[in-house]
């Protein structure tokens, strides 16, 4: 399914470790660090839980260029980001847990913020898709007046779920449900005018539906479930599963992604929210948001210039990795190379292009198309060899300092977070011909091709290895 997700995105970032100590100049206690894992946040979430069920998603966001957004795309590996300038900071929540246990939150960059800019893929996006989740989180995105258009339009021809925020904007007229948790709607309701002494769940549910003017109202209640409203009809109460987490982050999330699909595959309005409900409870006894960080480190001091090292972008755990490493070579004044492809069977051709292009700077850093990329560009039957052994056989090399696998059909993310000085590509056009040059020129940097040598390529590898296999 064609899902398209609308919304502000977060970094959230999860610190993990255990204490056995307290402090020797302060009663409080020392966490020994385990692993330090982050993870798309807010809309950004909701889009990951919905590429992870296997939906084509495209997310239309605001997302900046600092470090935070450049942890945010490789969080976001599978998902279509098309996003608009903030004008502001990534805003990021970091959690320190001991064990399972939450312990303290740290918020950054979290402070109201521009309406960001919108772009025509983005609308596009938008009227193109076949269901849509606004997860509104307060950054202004829905308060854009061309994505307003642009989802009130949507809404008259798909389903369109909202999650809305007290610090957001109004839903549209005419979604198809609105998703309030319970404080969300009651503090909405006792705005309007409401009896906060009479207000529960079904009365705010009944003020916001003539408020907002849409198909239904969801008002969610954590672990006692949710309530249905829909014009004309009765209040009707979903229960939840009882579930033992210690922290429900994301079940909201879930629920308004769920929900969406479950109406466009035609389920009835009641029988969608239960369903929806089902999924919120078994996301968090699967282990919730946590469960999806995808970018894990352990601490290591800082990468020196000759530093060798991995990073999977698409499900990676070591550092330091490629983007430290351009980091530090060029807070040294050196120059950083960069090249990129699917290297699926490395050969002399390969070599000597990578050493042509290790000699322009101080370090190489590949970026080394996943398994699923080259199958879209390539086809079913490749890659020959696996992604790990793809950057094993490349690291071996004494060229190459880092890899960066990359998910995308084009290495342009990938790129903008190494920002190289040079970007190297074998072929018999000139620099400016190659797809990447505007973006690497944006920071400074030059393309230089070197020429491919003859009869040696992966296509005539591996047809020399069918006929003797």
């Amino acid at each position: 399914m064609r899902i398209t997700v609308v919304g502000d995105v977060l970094l959230d970032v999860d610190i993990n470790g255990a204490a056995t100590r307290l402090s020797p100049d302060a009663p409080v206690p020392v966490v020994d660090v385990a692993d330090i894992r982050r993870r798309a946040g807010g809309a950004g979430l909701v889009a990951t839980v919905l590429a992870h069920d296997g939906h084509e998603v495209a997310l239309v966001t605001a997302l900046g260029n600092d470090d935070g957004a450049s942890h945010l795309r490789r969080a976001l590996t599978g998902v279509s980001v098309l996003a608009g300038a903030p004008l502001a900071p990534t805003p990021t929540k970091t959690r320190v847990r001991i064990g399972t246990h939450p312990m303290v939150r740290f918020d950054e960059g979290c402070a109201p913020a521009p309406i960001p800019l919108s772009t025509a893929e983005m609308l596009a996006a938008i009227a193109s898709a076949e269901a849509v989740v606004v997860a509104d989180y307060g950054r202004g995105i829905t308060t854009n007046p061309d994505i307003r258009t642009a989802l009130a339009e949507a809404a008259r021809r798909v389903p369109v779920v909202w999650d809305p925020h007290p610090a957001g904007s109004e839903p549209v007229a005419g979604v198809a449900v609105v998703t309030p948790n319970l404080a969300e709607a009651t503090a909405s309701a006792t705005t309007g005018g409401l009896d906060p002494s009479r207000t529960g769940a079904e009365e705010a549910g009944r003020y916001l539906l003539g408020k907002w003017g849409s198909g239904a109202v969801l008002v969610t209640r954590g672990e006692d479930g949710a309530v249905l409203l829909s014009a004309g009809g009765r209040a009707q109460g979903i229960p939840a599963l009882k579930t033992n987490v210690a922290d429900p982050c994301g079940a909201g999330d879930r629920l308004a992604g769920s929900l969406a699909v479950h109406l466009r595959l035609g389920l009835e309005l009641a029988q969608a929210a239960t369903k929806a409900v089902e999924d919120a409870s078994a996301f968090l006894a699967a282990g919730g948001a946590a469960s999806l960080a995808v970018v894990g480190e352990a601490p290591a001091a800082s990468p020196a210039v000759e530093f060798k090292g991995l990073e999977l972008v698409d499900a990676g755990d070591l550092s330091p990795d490629g983007v430290h490493l351009a980091r530090a070579v060029r807070s040294r004044g050196g120059t950083v190379v960069a090249t990129g492809g699917c290297f699926d069977l490395l050969h002399a051709g390969h070599a000597r292009t990578l050493a042509a292009a290790r000699s322009m700077g101080d370090c190489l850093i590949v970026c080394l198309n996943s398994d699923e990329s080259v199958r879209r560009l390539k086809g079913a039957h490749r890659p020959i060899v696996s992604v790990e052994d793809r950057a094993e056989l490349l690291l071996a090399l004494e060229c190459v300092d880092a890899v960066v696998v990359f998910g995308e059909d084009t290495p342009e993310a990938c790129l903008s977070e190494i920002r190289p000085d040079i970007w190297v590509k074998g072929g018999d056009y000139t620099p400016q011909e190659l797809p990447e040059a505007r973006l690497v020129a944006g920071w400074g940097g030059r393309c230089v091709t070197v020429p491919f040598h003859p009869a040696r390529s992966t296509s005539g590898l591996a047809a020399a290895l069918a006929k003797v296999s």
